[in-house]
C-alpha cells in the first residue's frame, strides 16, 4: 500500500487558473474548420471549451505570430488581404479570423486573451498601436477605427508575449540580441486606463538555461511579469520520426511519459536561474505557453498541418503534466496546451460539422476544480517502472473542499493508496471520477465515447482514512470533506 499524506492546514501556493490554459495558432485546421467555420465561431467547440472552464487562450501563434500583421485581420472580411502562411504549408491565409473575432471569442468563453506579438517581422509602432486599438476607451484615431469596425467599448488585454521562439523561427537571435530587442519593444507596450498589460518575455526551449540567464541579465530591470518555456514530449525522441499517435510499442509509451516527466527537471532548472536574477520586489513567473505530445501526423493528412489523434497515453501525459505544474505553482503561473483544436495534443477534434472530445479533454475537465485553489502540502510514496515514476498527484483546497487528482502511468501495476489527513478523519467523498483505458485507445468519429470518464467506486473509508484502488493507465479525481 502506498501512502498519500496530506496536511490540510498547510497551504503551499496558489494554483493560478491560467495553468489550465490553451494555445490556438493559425496552423492547419486549428482556426479554420476548428474554431471558426462558415464565417462564424463553432458553437459546439465553444460549448466544449466552456465545459473545461478554459481560463486563457493564446493567439495567433506560435511561429505564425512572427509573420502576423494585425491590420490584415480587421475591417470588412471581404476586403481583408489574402496572405500566404509561410510557416505552415504555404496555404492561403484569408484573415477572416482576426482581432475582433478572437477577442469576441474570449469574451464569450469568459477567458483571458493572451497575445503573441510580432517582434521579428513587426515594428514597435505596430505592437503599440495594436494594444491601443484593443484597449483604449477614448478619442483617438485607433479607438475610433475600432468603433467603426463594430466594437464600441474596448476589450481587456491582460497578457502579451513579446516575441515567440526568437532563438529559432522567430529570428534566430542570440539571447543578448533578443534581450536588447525586448527592452526596446516592451517600453512601448502601454497600459491604457483601466487595462493593465502583463509582459512576457520569450524564454527557452527545453533545458536551455543559458538563454534564460542571458535574457534575464539583460531585461530584469524592466520588471517583466514572466518568461516563457516550451517543452514537447516526443514518443521516439527523434524529431525526424516522432512516432504514431495511436499505434506504438511499449517502449514509445514509456519514452513519451519519461519525456513529459522531464518537465519537472526543466522547470527546476529554469526556476533556479530565475530566482538568482529576479528583483526582490518583482518575482518573475515561468509561463509554459507551449507543451504537449508531438507525434507524426495522421496518414493522408497535410504534413504541415500537424493533425494527430489523441490516445489514453496523451491523457496520462496531460494528467502528470498538470500535476507537475500544480506542484510548482509558486513559479509556474500559466501553461498553455498545444493546441486547442485539430493540432498536436488537442482537447477537441473536428471533421466537417462533427466534433469529438479527446481523452485529454476529459483530463482537463476532471482537473478544473484545481483552478484558483490553494495547493496543499502532501507527499506520496512511489515506484518506478522502465525509468519512469508510476504515480503523480495534486491536492488542493477551495471553499472548504479538498480536491485530489492522481495519475498512474504504469502499464502493469495497480496501486492501493492510503490517503491520510494529518490526523483528521474524512467524512465524505464526492465527485469521484476515473479515466482509464488501454494505452492506445482513442475516440474516433465512429466511436466518440470510447474513452470517457466514469464514476469511480473502487475506494473505501477505514478509520478516517481514504483507501483508493488505482488501476494501470488511469487518472482519478475526487473531493473529500
Amino acid at each position: 500500500m502506498k501512502k498519500l499524506c496530506i496536511n490540510p492546514d498547510k497551504k503551499v501556493s496558489h494554483i493560478n487558473k491560467e495553468i489550465y490554459g490553451h494555445f490556438s495558432e493559425h496552423l492547419g485546421r486549428c482556426i479554420y474548420d476548428g474554431i471558426y467555420r462558415n464565417g462564424e465561431v463553432r458553437k459546439d467547440v465553444i460549448d466544449a471549451l466552456k465545459e473545461i472552464k478554459i481560463p486563457v487562450l493564446r493567439w495567433p501563434g506560435g511561429c505564425f505570430a512572427e509573420e502576423y500583421h494585425w491590420r490584415d485581420g480587421i475591417g470588412k472580411k471581404s476586403e481583408r488581404p489574402v496572405r500566404i502562411n509561410c510557416c505552415w504549408g504555404m496555404v492561403e491565409e484569408t484573415n477572416e479570423f482576426g482581432t475582433h473575432e478572437f477577442f469576441d471569442l474570449c469574451e464569450e468563453l469568459g477567458c483571458e486573451p493572451y497575445l503573441a506579438a510580432n517582434m521579428s517581422g513587426g515594428t514597435v509602432w505596430e505592437m503599440q498601436s495594436w494594444i491601443e486599438y484593443i484597449t483604449f476607451d477614448g478619442n483617438s484615431s485607433l479607438a475610433n477605427e475600432r468603433k467603426k469596425n463594430g466594437r464600441e467599448k474596448p476589450w481587456k488585454l491582460k497578457y502579451i508575449g513579446v516575441g515567440n521562439e526568437n532563438w529559432g523561427g522567430g529570428g534566430n537571435m542570440r539571447p543578448e540580441f533578443y534581450g536588447d530587442e525586448y527592452r526596446k519593444y516592451q517600453t512601448f507596450v502601454k497600459s491604457y486606463p483601466d487595462n493593465q498589460v502583463l509582459k512576457i518575455a520569450c524564454g527557452a526551449g527545453d533545458g536551455d538555461y543559458n538563454w534564460t540567464r542571458k535574457v534575464l541579465e539583460s531585461i530584469k530591470k524592466t520588471n517583466p511579469y514572466g518568461i516563457s518555456l516550451h517543452h514537447y514530449s516526443l514518443p521516439t525522441g527523434d524529431w525526424g520520426k516522432k512516432g504514431s499517435a495511436t499505434q506504438f510499442p511499449d517502449s514509445e509509451y514509456y519514452h513519451t511519459i519519461w519525456d513529459a516527466m522531464r518537465t519537472e527537471e526543466i522547470i527546476n532548472g529554469h526556476a533556479e536561474v530565475i530566482h538568482s536574477l529576479e528583483n526582490e520586489n518583482n518575482p518573475i513567473a515561468l509561463i509554459v505557453d507551449e507543451w504537449g505530445v508531438w507525434c507524426d501526423v495522421e496518414k493522408g493528412t497535410n504534413p504541415a498541418f500537424l493533425y494527430q489523434q489523441n490516445s489514453m497515453r496523451d491523457a496520462i501525459v496531460a494528467a502528470l503534466s498538470l500535476n507537475i505544474f500544480n506542484k510548482h505553482s509558486d513559479i509556474v503561473k500559466m501553461a498553455n496546451l498545444a493546441q486547442t483544436v485539430n493540432v498536436l495534443q488537442s482537447v477537441v477534434l473536428t471533421d466537417g460539422d462533427e466534433m469529438l472530445k479527446t481523452p485529454t479533454f476529459y483530463v482537463f475537465k476532471m482537473y478544473a476544480p484545481h483552478q484558483d485553489a490553494e495547493l496543499l502540502e502532501s507527499s506520496l510514496e512511489n515506484e518506478t517502472e522502465n525509468e519512469i515514476e508510476c504515480l503523480t498527484h495534486s491536492v488542493s483546497e477551495k471553499d472548504g473542499n479538498i480536491f485530489i487528482t492522481l495519475s498512474n502511468a504504469s502499464l502493469e501495476k495497480s496501486f492501493e493508496i492510503e490517503c491520510s489527513f494529518d490526523g483528521k478523519d474524512i467524512n465524505d467523498v464526492i465527485n469521484e471520477e476515473i479515466l482509464t483505458a488501454e494505452k492506445q485507445a482513442y475516440n474516433s468519429f465512429e466511436n466518440k465515447d470510447n474513452v470517457v470518464t466514469k464514476q469511480f467506486t473502487d475506494y473505501r473509508i477505514e478509520n478516517g482514512k481514504l483507501i483508493i484502488n488505482m488501476p494501470p493507465v488511469s487518472v482519478i479525481s475526487l473531493s473529500v470533506k
